[in-house]
């Protein structure tokens, strides 16, 4: 009799509710791993309240998280069962076309490097599934706690792309737009790689103290009035050098459009989960000629990201525990997580279920 497994999931559009359904079974290459700590995502939301990416039927959710490895394939060499470990919520193929052509996210088609909760079953049941173990999960250090390690599987680097898709440089002016959990951690990249003057766009009074903890030196408030406005009247109507893009929506690009210099770069990191087209507008984009450059992205993905990032975490350099804000004990509380995530309360950043 095939084992089954118990795991939160997204019933139909608009609808979640717990299941049973068959184990995953392991590859030659692959891995099943228990969850340790899981976290809900903004993108959790969008997936099933606002049909982000279509219809799903009894997918089960989450893609950001940590565990211990239950099974490997004949194949694996550097894991074995027991081993902590880091888990991307990317998960490329790594003999894929696109992942030759450097582009690994999208390997066997776009966003395809992003499997949980959006191709196969994710992370929010008793045991999930992992291909290729050895390219795509990392070794937990000990140092660092299991709700941290969740952190690292997503927000960091989502909000560590956003810096890098923006291409900063010392001393550089940089807006982040968006001061959630992603926001937090592109005002955190940003900071890291030598940007001067951060000014972060929020309302939350927690979410602005935290940027200002990862670096922000300027806080505006979308509610005192356009973000644009603002942030040239903080630039002596100069506008910054680079835009991290880590919330919004799809009238969001008009706003970096129209506060970055000409030269600048964009880098959109924020998941548009709903409206057809994307808004740039004529003259401020200089008539199509305006050297603005737009970058948009998915987070890499691989064990050596995952690594990277760690040590940052290990040596002291990015402290993840301002980002936790609820916390909960139990495998079962992550229905009570997601919801929260829903919600969004004011005193919200993260919540984060640590399930053993």
């Amino acid at each position: 009799m095939a084992k089954m497994i118990k795991g939160l999931a997204m019933k139909r559009i608009g609808e979640i509710g717990w299941i049973e359904k068959e184990a995953p079974k392991c590859g030659p290459l692959d891995a099943l791993v228990k969850p340790l700590a899981l976290a809900p995502c903004t993108s959790d939301i969008h997936t099933v309240w606002e049909g982000a990416i279509g219809e799903r039927t009894d997918m089960i959710l989450g893609h950001e998280g940590t565990g211990e490895v239950v099974e490997v394939g004949s194949h694996v060499k550097n894991f074995k069962p027991g081993d902590r470990v880091l888990v991307p919520a990317i998960t490329p193929d790594w003999g894929s076309y696109e992942a030759q052509s450097g582009f690994a996210q999208h390997s066997g088609g776009m966003l395809a490097g992003w499997k949980f909760s959006n191709f196969k079953d994710g992370m929010f049941g008793e045991l999930f599934h992992v291909n290729e173990a050895d390219a795509n999960l990392a070794h937990l250090p000990d140092s660092i706690d299991v709700a941290q390690a969740a952190m690292i599987s997503d927000m960091v680097p989502t909000g560590f792309h956003g810096a890098e898709l923006a291409d900063i440089r010392l001393g550089d002016t940089v807006c982040c737009i968006g001061i959630g959990p992603v926001g937090l951690m592109g005002v955190a990249g940003a900071n890291l790689m030598g940007a001067s003057h951060i000014l972060a766009v929020g309302s939350r009074p927690d979410c602005a103290k935290a940027a200002r903890g990862y670096g922000a030196t300027d806080i505006i408030n979308y509610k005192n009035g356009d973000i644009v406005e603002q942030v040239l009247e903080k630039t002596d109507g100069k506008g910054v050098d680079k835009v991290i893009i880590a919330g919004g929506n799809v009238k969001t690009m008009d706003e970096a459009i129209r506060m970055i210099k000409p030269g600048g770069k964009i880098g959109n990191v924020n998941y548009l989960g709903s409206g057809d087209y994307v808004i740039i507008p004529r003259v401020e984009w200089g008539c199509g000629m305006s050297h603005k450059f737009i970058h948009a992205g998915l987070m890499p993905g691989g064990g050596l990201r995952m690594e990277k990032l760690a040590s940052l975490v290990e040596v002291g350099k990015l402290d993840l525990n301002p980002l936790m804000t609820h916390r909960f004990t139990g495998f079962e509380k992550v229905e009570e997580a997601l919801l929260l995530m829903k919600e969004k309360p004011p005193d919200l950043i993260k919540p984060v279920v640590v399930c053993e």
